[in-house]
């Protein structure tokens, strides 16, 4: 399967992506670490109210292969977490993008993209290209 890689959206060394909606922010993990981890088989995400703070783990996916650490690109108060994900994780597998989003965040603040990449910076530093 050919990775991709939407242009609307930010994407952070640790594979999370971002996509603002003015001061809503959606987050979830790349096509590229899925297809590192293998199927996924749990996710572990914080409760809709809580708060999530810059670079600081919010919870984890884990699949056949490891459980990996999922960190937050933003800070901000948890508005909507995906509830048919966590039933259904094998949803990311097929679909990290539009239905397999995670989480949906209220900003605190406008975020600070400097250490974030565009698709293509993405790709590259992923694929080697």
């Amino acid at each position: 399967m050919a990775l991709i890689y939407p242009d609307n959206l930010r994407y952070f060394d640790s594979h999370e992506y971002l996509q603002l909606d003015g001061d809503v922010a959606t987050i979830g993990i790349s096509a590229y670490a899925i297809d590192q981890l293998g199927d996924i088989v749990f996710l572990e995400l914080p409760e809709v109210g809580s708060t999530i703070t810059i670079g600081e783990s919010f919870g984890t996916v884990e699949s056949v292969k490891a459980v990996e650490e999922l960190y937050a690109p933003v800070t901000g108060e948890i508005l909507e977490r995906n509830e048919a994900v966590l039933e259904a994780p094998e949803i990311l597998n097929s679909d990290p993008y539009e239905q397999g989003w995670l989480l949906k965040v209220q900003l605190a603040a406008k975020p600070d993209l400097s250490d974030s990449y565009d698709a293509t910076q993405y790709q590259a530093l992923v694929e080697g290209k």
